[in-house]
């Protein structure tokens, strides 16, 4: 199943696939194996609950880089929504016995897998709702008409 994308260096339309099938079974139970593992090291952190509540939407803040455009908000948000971001976190925490860094590692990861367990994936710049892992807020297999472009 293809979607028409826009390519941000070019105002061509580009078909891209989506992921399906078994691929997408496995990146959503990855999701899942992701955000309950933090899950869990995170309960043993002995770190707030009422911190892990406060903090697991902070990533979605990077939905205001679609005010800049459709570009350079996918850039934003795929950036924050990346499994490796927060590891910048994990590092010193880990190499300088810094373990007070770890809580705030673990949200960030888990907000990403529960993204991913719910299908919501890294973004296109054709517009929010077109993933890595297909569209939202469209029915499964629709497609960007090919005219249409970033707003």
């Amino acid at each position: 199943m293809a979607t028409i994308l826009i390519n941000a260096d070019s105002p061509k339309p580009k078909t891209t696939p989506a992921v399906t099938g078994s691929a997408l079974v496995l990146l959503r139970l990855e999701g899942l194996a992701v955000a309950a593992i933090t899950a869990a090291l995170y309960a043993r952190s002995g770190a707030s609950w009422w911190l892990f509540a406060a903090l697991w939407l902070t990533p979605d803040l990077s939905i205001l880089g679609y005010l800049a455009g459709p570009v350079w908000g996918a850039r934003i948000y795929n950036s924050i929504h990346s499994y490796i971001t927060p590891f910048p976190l994990v590092l010193p925490a880990l190499l300088l016995h810094r373990y007070d860094l770890l809580p705030f590692a673990l949200i960030w990861v888990n907000h990403i897998g529960v993204d991913r367990l719910l299908g919501f994936g890294l973004k296109y710049p054709a517009g929010f709702g077109w993933t890595h892992l297909g569209s939202q807020g469209n029915k499964r297999g629709e497609s960007i008409p090919a005219s249409s472009s970033p707003a």
